[in-house]
C-alpha cells in the first residue's frame, strides 16, 4: 500500500510537471482611481505656489529693469 501511494505521488508530479503554462487570451484591465491623495494635493498646491513666485520675481525684475539704475 505504501509504495502505491508514493507511485501515485510520483505519478500526479510527473504529470503535473509536464504540462504547459499557456497565456490565457484574457486581458487583465486595471482601472486606476481618479482621487487624489493628500500628497497629490500637497504636491500641486506647492507647484502653484512656486509658479506664482516665479511669476512675481519676474515681475519685480521687469519692473526693476524699467526704472533703472540709480546712481
Amino acid at each position: 500500500m505504501k509504495k502505491l501511494l508514493l507511485s501515485l505521488a510520483l505519478l500526479c508530479a510527473l504529470a503535473i510537471s509536464f504540462t504547459s503554462c499557456r497565456e490565457t487570451k484574457e486581458k487583465t484591465i486595471i482601472v486606476e482611481d481618479k482621487t487624489e491623495g493628500a500628497l497629490e494635493r500637497a504636491g500641486k498646491a506647492v507647484d502653484e505656489a512656486v509658479e506664482e513666485t516665479k511669476e512675481a520675481g519676474e515681475a519685480i525684475e521687469k519692473a526693476a529693469e524699467e526704472i533703472g539704475d540709480d546712481n
